[in-house]
């Protein structure tokens, strides 16, 4: 998993008639961008409703509330005893030491992932997963007796427990076995050992004990309660563990999600949860950030081919050189950006808006008004998009990240690559994202003679003395993921997720009522989720933990608080218990 910072600000906002304000909206918008970036990298229920909502500015027309519609707390009912025992042993002392011990065992196995490894049954460095495996089968004995476990590709793991309705959809809760690298010449950089797993009084240190073995060993953990009470579930639950998510999952999630569909055919979950997604203070109030989407991905390559010879006679031109000038172009026409009503970052802004109790009152009317005014949207956008972290969040991306031309100094180079990295914005698609780039270089191909073929297809204009060629390619091609429904009647999914999200929070902290609203939002990276779009019409992405830019995931001193571990463990137990007496999922 892979998120992003923010430690920028926003330039100042002005207004004809009101330019003090203007500069307090601004400041204000980046405080909201500062959190929007930082979480990217998602029988019927009784008491499942929908609240009314307290708009708290007069400057804001009832017309335009309420925005962002909320499910109450959602506590098991049926399997309230069930839910009541495991919170107890949750919050016990003795728990705590063996929830510490559990999670402190699985950093101790280095399951790194490296770029280009082989295949798994080839690559020594795959076996530390079967390390992970036996420690998995020895911590965890009642989910093994109980779970029948299935290898895919040799480490992926898929655990499926039937249950006694079969006639429900089941759910598929995701989570990865592997880890990023440790460089190791930052090994003196950590705190602690990075595979220590030390548990310092208030945190536990190392490598995946935030990504993600804290979602490995947190379900399990969650499972091994409940069967250690009595729970027999009414929903068949299914695991899948993939092995090299950090890698891009081609080997793991890749696998794992054609078995599973292969199994249970297309759209036969009754949602899958995923990691990323948290949860963090802003305006006075506590959002949640499900990831309902995620940006595609497509790495294009542009090659240039030019005639090659002794560079003491050099052609006005070079390969190298007419590179270079596409570089520029791509990076001085960027894509188009315009934020759109109805999508999970417009809807984002809006909850931000409707629940913010400290929100300036001209912000709050600007981002409400936007419902129905493309001016107020205009205006936002204004101010929005002047931050690139923000502007990235919503647009599709292109930064040149590789390059490589000439094979020696007195050689002319007969061929120059470089690859563009796009991110695919939500509004938009691979095939729109390939004309851009194909458009873009038309002139250029003109302009220096190339025979142009982009993505298969030549372009190449009439009439054309050819001095060289371009060739556009695409590779690791995602589409943007599908949009899981966060309102109307297909949002049971969600707002399941919602209620759970809300009765975790306030039973870990003792609260009654509502202090978290739950938003939709999308991760800056992509997840293993991408491999099981076929299975279910609600893919989710959520880690409920608070928003922490400190973890240290993929860089030094990762860790995650003991709090913030057993809260992890709070939601899976709610979450599957509300799973097992739903009807209307």
């Amino acid at each position: 998993m892979k998120g992003t910072g923010y430690t920028g600000g926003l330039p100042t906002y002005e207004e004809s008639t009101a330019k003090p304000k203007g500069r307090r909206f601004a400041l204000a918008l980046g405080l909201i961008t500062s959190v929007a970036l930082l979480q990217y990298y998602h029988a019927s229920i009784p008491s499942l409703r929908t609240e009314n909502v307290h708009v708290y500015s007069d400057l804001v027309d009832s017309a335009y509330a309420p925005a962002c519609p909320q499910t109450a707390p959602l506590i098991p009912e049926r399997n309230r005893e069930f839910w009541d025992v495991a919170n107890e042993i949750i919050g016990s002392d003795d728990f705590k030491w063996k929830a510490i011990s559990l999670l402190a065992g699985a950093v101790n196995i280095p399951t790194e992932t490296f770029d280009e490894m082989g295949p798994p049954e080839e690559d020594p460095r795959f076996e530390t997963r079967g390390k992970l495996h036996e420690y998995l089968l020895e911590s965890f004995p009642l989910v093994h007796s109980t779970f029948d476990l299935k290898k895919v590709n040799t480490y992926g793991l898929i655990y499926t427990w039937k249950g006694q309705n079969e006639s429900l959809k089941p759910i598929l809760l995701l989570a990865h076995q592997d880890v990023v690298p440790v460089n190791p010449d930052t090994v003196g950089l950590w705190t602690h050992p990075p595979f220590s797993g030390h548990f310092d009084g208030t945190k536990i240190w190392g490598r995946g004990a935030s990504d993600d073995k804290s979602g490995v060993i947190g379900i399990l953990t969650t499972l091994e309660i409940l069967l250690s009470h009595g729970f027999i579930s009414t929903r068949t639950i299914i695991l899948s563990f993939g092995f090299d998510e950090e890698g891009g999952g081609t080997k793991g999630a890749g696998t794992l999600a054609p078995a599973l569909l292969e199994l249970y055919g297309e759209n036969s979950m009754a949602f899958v949860l995923d990691e990323t997604g948290s949860f963090s203070e802003q305006f006075g109030h506590v959002f949640a950030m499900a990831g309902v989407t995620e940006k595609g991905f497509m790495n294009v390559k542009m090659e240039v081919d030019t005639p090659g010879g002794h560079s003491s006679v050099p052609p006005s031109h070079t390969a190298i050189g007419i590179l270079s000038r596409m570089v520029v172009e791509f990076e001085e026409d960027p894509f188009m950006i315009h934020l759109e009503r109805q999508t999970p970052t417009y809807d984002l802004f809006q909850c931000f808006a409707e629940y913010g109790k400290d929100m300036p009152d001209e912000l709050r009317a600007t981002i409400k008004e936007a419902a129905q005014s493309d001016e107020s949207l205009s205006k936002v956008e204004n101010i929005l998009f002047n931050d690139p972290l923000f502007k990235s969040l919503v647009a599709t991306t292109q930064p040149v990240d590789m390059i490589h031309g000439g094979v020696k100094s007195n050689a002319l180079p007969e061929q120059a690559w470089a690859v563009v990295n796009h991110r695919i914005s939500t509004q938009s698609s691979v095939a729109q994202t390939q004309k851009h780039d194909t458009d873009l270089l038309i002139p250029l191909a003109h302009r220096f003679n190339l025979t142009y073929t982009a993505f298969g297809q030549d372009v190449t204009e009439m009439n054309v003395s050819s001095k060289g060629s371009l060739i556009l390619s695409s590779f690791q091609t995602i589409p943007p993921a599908p949009v899981t429904p966060s309102s109307g009647k297909n949002a049971a999914a969600y707002e399941l997720l919602s209620g759970t999200i809300k009765a975790t929070y306030n039973s870990h902290r003792a609260l009654e009522g509502d202090n978290i609203a739950v938003t939709p939002g999308m991760p800056t990276g992509n997840t293993d989720s991408r491999y099981y779009w076929s299975l279910s019409e609600n893919i989710l992405r959520y880690n409920h933990h608070i928003a922490d830019p400190k973890l240290g995931q993929h860089t030094v001193n990762e860790y995650l608080s003991l709090d913030a571990y057993l809260e992890i463990i709070r939601f899976f137990t709610t979450l599957i218990l509300n799973a097992d007496e739903s009807t209307t999922l």
